[in-house]
């Protein structure tokens, strides 16, 4: 039986801690959670006395019949409002489209003991029974083996060193019209994963009966390189979702973790990155046809080394002669104590207005709090002769109960207010 708990980020989690089922999380869990953070350089948590830290990563963890939910929170206050957070957590991933859902109804996350890793789970089930349904693609594939008739090229070193006494088979190299090709092997190796993987009965049942509607394909070890071999076109454009959701079970399942029976998987997103991703899929919608959002606007700093704001837009203009008009946010995703940014935040926005030539700039948190200000705080320098000015600014991450989307109009407010 799967076992569940959940926690929010920058919590700590120890072996007492009581888990859905009434029962204690154990040193076994703690252990498995230890090992595989040191397999990645302690990036995910900090190791404590009989437990872990967790830090900015959200997501989800099972390892054996145990999984763990790690939620954002926007505030400081001590809740277990862990359906409203969950909720934000996967409308993001929705916007961002890590998460290809319709809507939170069709989830069904008001179930007991749901978390977000049945939720991908059945996506990748439901992508494969309608890809099936559909009917799978045949592909080329050069093969080679032992053949009754004589087709493609012979290999006469392989064919005399097998087929000495076999006079009637032939070594040869050919073209064969099969399902055994890449795609399906991604998608078979996923299911496998799945199947290893301590499930409820319902999701286990389904995993049999793909696999039993599937045809013969080979079994290989995928890694990362094997998904940018794949080639996007007519036939393959349907499995797009599916092999992206593959690809996330593929990489991130680590098995027999503690050298037994201890599967494990593991899908985090780093909130940072997350909220950063959401804030500018939400202005660039928004924005459209008045403002030109730009990612990845890289320049160079120092000594090679190169700075990359957030968020870079202009104001688009009809006049090209018209001298472009620049923003820049520098999205946050921490709990800022008594409005006050930090000496880094300042100094990383500073050397943005200067490289970018940007006037107006946009230090963005998140809130939860709605009797919380918009612009908390304007600041303002003088830089070669120019002055330049930044606003510490917050949107509330949850409106009216849903996550807030709509805030493009504010952000703008906080960015021209300091003009």
């Amino acid at each position: 039986m799967v076992r569940m708990i959940q926690v929010f980020e920058h919590e700590t989690l120890d072996r007492y801690t009581v888990c859905s089922d009434g029962t204690r999380l154990g040193p076994e869990v703690i252990d498995g959670l230890l090992k595989y953070n040191d397999a990645y350089h302690q990036k995910y948590f900090t190791g404590l006395r009989n437990g872990v830290k967790f830090r900015n990563y959200v997501g989800v963890i099972q390892i054996a019949n145990t999984v763990i939910e790690i939620l954002p929170k926007a505030d400081r206050a001590r809740s277990n409002d862990f359906v409203k957070w969950q909720n934000v957590l996967l409308q993001m991933l929705k916007v961002c489209k890590r998460l290809k859902i319709d809507s939170l109804a069709t989830a069904g996350l008001n179930q007991k003991q749901h978390s977000i890793l049945d939720l991908y789970f059945e996506l990748y089930l439901n992508q494969l029974e309608v890809l099936l349904h559909n009917g799978l693609f045949k592909k080329y594939q050069q093969t080679a083996g032992n053949v009754l008739a004589l087709k493609g090229s012979l290999d006469f070193a392989k064919s005399i060193r097998y087929n000495l006494i076999h006079k009637e088979r032939f070594y040869t190299r050919h073209q064969q019209y099969t399902y055994d090709h890449l795609v399906h092997q991604i998608l078979l190796k996923a299911l496998l994963i799945l199947k290893n993987i301590n499930l409820k009965a319902t999701l286990k049942d389904r995993i049999n009966r793909i696999l039993f509607s599937l045809p013969e394909i080979s079994e290989i070890k995928i890694g990362a390189e094997h998904f940018d071999k794949i080639v996007w076109d007519r036939k393959t454009n349907p499995y797009q979702e599916a092999v992206r959701i593959a690809k996330l079970i593929i990489l991130n399942y680590s098995p027999d973790i503690r050298g037994g029976n201890e599967n494990m998987i593991a899908i985090l997103f780093d909130m940072n990155k997350l909220w950063e991703e959401f804030i500018t899929v939400c202005l660039e919608k928004k924005l459209a046809g008045r403002y030109h959002v730009k990612r990845q606007n890289t320049q160079v700093f120092w000594n090679n080394k190169t700075i990359r704001p957030d968020i870079y837009f202009e104001r688009e203009h009809t006049n090209t002669q018209d001298a472009p008009e620049r923003f820049i946010i520098d999205t946050k995703w921490k709990i800022v104590e008594d409005n006050q940014p930090s000496d880094e935040d300042l100094k990383q926005i500073f050397a943005y207005n200067a490289h970018w030539g940007s006037e107006h700039s946009l230090l963005l948190y998140p809130t939860s709090a709605k009797d919380k200000a918009h612009v908390a705080g304007r600041y303002a320098y003088k830089f070669n002769g120019d002055y330049h000015h930044c606003s510490l600014g917050f949107v509330n991450v949850i409106e009216n109960g849903k996550l807030n989307t709509n805030f493009e109009t504010k952000v703008l407010a906080m960015l021209e207010g300091v003009l």
